[in-house]
């Protein structure tokens, strides 16, 4: 409930005091059914309750200072940001979020050519022609890190104001599976520790900045399924295994004053073009040794949050499980296994405390995914708009209204299940 438009809130974290611009509780969900959202109208039919939108911070400075874009005062600096970029976003935060959609921005850095913006926004030891052209954010230089506070105090306020004139957005996550940094948030050729103690720093000033602004607007690391070991594409410079990366994370964290993070996971199946999770060979059950963390045995991460070092004042980190879809197989019935698939995931996640959101990856198929079809529509190439509907979409239509379970009956024989009670 909102308190007071303007209200100054005190937070005590650690050893420092932060004042909130803005106070309200953290909304609250009907359910825990999401979706990175393509397709804002479709979306909203198909019932979603959280969203998650890519937000590229790239384009968002204006180094060149136009007197026409938008204007933030940061520490007695003026700092403008690009009134089209901004117009984009709010028109899809609004658009969510008036339906009472939480919404979730996923921070990224995409290399652009221009090299003045890339230097402030990107890390100085991104490699050029990074994997996917994503690095990590520059926290490093003067600049970069003025730049970074200031923009995450920006759009903190501009999407927590009481009157929502652009919309709200309640967690940023920051920057995308980390601990495999060298495709999705690339910093060079660094240790697990080095990449930890940058990212420490980039997570600490967006959680200042934010708080400053919203009193519950909450922050959020990513991390992909790889637990116990390393993406095996890379080296150890390149990726780290979750489960150390979150402990140094932890540790170091509560050494220079803790703060309240939480952890945007991503438990795909083992093997990406197998949706088939309840068969992950590498997912062991009740043992934290697990090489990963998938569907199979997701309950292990709220478990581990649990554990004494891991609280804040008290209580667990919160999870939103922020991207993870299911291939669609070859064959007549890919889409039944598909839409079986989460149809299993849907219903683990539902009961399963400290979990919030299941935020499914992707709405449509997308043609330069390296042949992964996890859409809930078709991609037709050549053909304008055409985006034919699949099983799972109306699995996930129905997955939190009264005619689930109707709709979810065909998946338990294809799952080996008698009943859904069984779904664990």
């Amino acid at each position: 409930m909102l308190l007071l438009a303007g209200l100054l809130h005190v937070f005590q974290l650690g050893a420092q005091s932060l004042q909130s611009r803005y106070v309200e509780s953290y909304p609250v969900a009907a359910s825990k059914k999401g979706l990175q959202v393509e397709l804002i109208d479709d979306a909203l039919v198909l019932g979603v309750k959280h969203a998650a939108l890519n937000f590229n911070l790239t384009p968002l400075v204006d180094l060149a200072g136009d007197t026409n874009n938008p204007t933030w005062e940061s520490d007695g600096r003026i700092y403008r940001f690009q009134r089209s970029q901004l117009a984009a976003m709010d028109e899809r935060i609004q658009s969510l979020s008036e339906q009472g959609v939480i919404v979730n921005l996923v921070l990224l850095a995409y290399q652009s050519g221009d090299a003045a913006r890339d230097r402030m926004v990107i890390h100085p030891r991104c490699v050029t022609n990074a994997p996917n052209r994503l690095g990590a954010f520059n926290t490093v230089t003067d600049e970069g890190r003025h730049w970074f506070a200031a923009t995450m105090e920006f759009c903190a306020e501009r999407w927590s104001r009481p009157d929502r004139k652009f919309g709200r957005v309640a967690g940023y996550i920051m920057g995308n599976e980390v601990n495999s940094h060298w495709w999705w948030a690339n910093m060079g050729r660094v240790t697990m520790p080095e990449f930890a103690e940058d990212y420490l720093r980039v997570m600490r000033l967006a959680h200042d900045a934010i708080r400053r602004q919203s009193s519950w607007a909450r922050v959020y690391l990513s991390l992909e399924h790889h637990w116990n070991l390393r993406y095996g594409a890379g080296d150890e410079q390149q990726a780290f295994a979750g489960r150390p990366f979150l402990d140094y994370f932890t540790r170091r964290a509560r050494e220079d004053g803790d703060f309240d993070w939480h952890i945007a996971f991503h438990p795909y199946p083992e093997n990406l073009f197998e949706p088939r999770f309840w068969n992950d060979r590498t997912a062991t059950t009740n043992v934290l040794t697990t090489p990963r963390i998938t569907f199979k045995n997701i309950e292990l991460l709220p478990a581990y949050l649990r554990r004494t070092e891991l609280l804040f004042n008290g209580q667990p980190r919160r999870i939103i499980l922020s991207e993870q879809g299911f291939q669609t197989p070859k064959g007549t019935d890919g889409e039944l296994i598909q839409a079986a698939a989460y149809c299993f995931a849907y219903k683990k996640i539902e009961k399963l405390d400290g979990i919030d959101a299941f935020i499914l990856h992707r709405h449509v198929d997308h043609p330069n995914e390296g042949g992964l079809l996890l859409g809930l529509r078709n991609f037709t190439p050549n053909v304008t708009d055409a985006r034919p509907k699949k099983k799972s979409w109306e699995v996930f239509r129905d997955a939190d209204t009264p005619e689930w379970q109707k709709a979810f009956e065909f998946a338990l024989p294809v799952i080996g299940l008698a009943s859904w009670d069984d779904a664990r």
